[in-house]
């Protein structure tokens, strides 16, 4: 299991790196910096508000968890 801090840091970078890939794409798709950055922007909105929901499906699954005994770890 990873610190909360090491998963807000690497969804921080993820987001980073997917919103300039799409603002490049957008940008030779339209030529547009304008265009190619509103794509972007709407593309994280929706891709952020569809990973929450995925993620809170998934946190009702317990299928593939493996529960740690917190003794046994001191």
């Amino acid at each position: 299991m990873e610190s909360n801090t090491r998963s807000i840091v690497k969804a921080i970078l993820w987001q980073v790196m997917g919103l300039t890939l799409m603002v490049i794409v957008g940008l030779l798709y339209t030529g547009s910096l304008k265009a190619g950055g509103a794509m972007a922007g709407i593309n994280a909105l929706i891709g952020l508000a569809t990973y929450l929901i995925y993620e809170r499906i998934w946190a009702r699954v317990s299928w593939g968890r493996v529960v740690q005994n917190v003794a046994k770890m001191r």
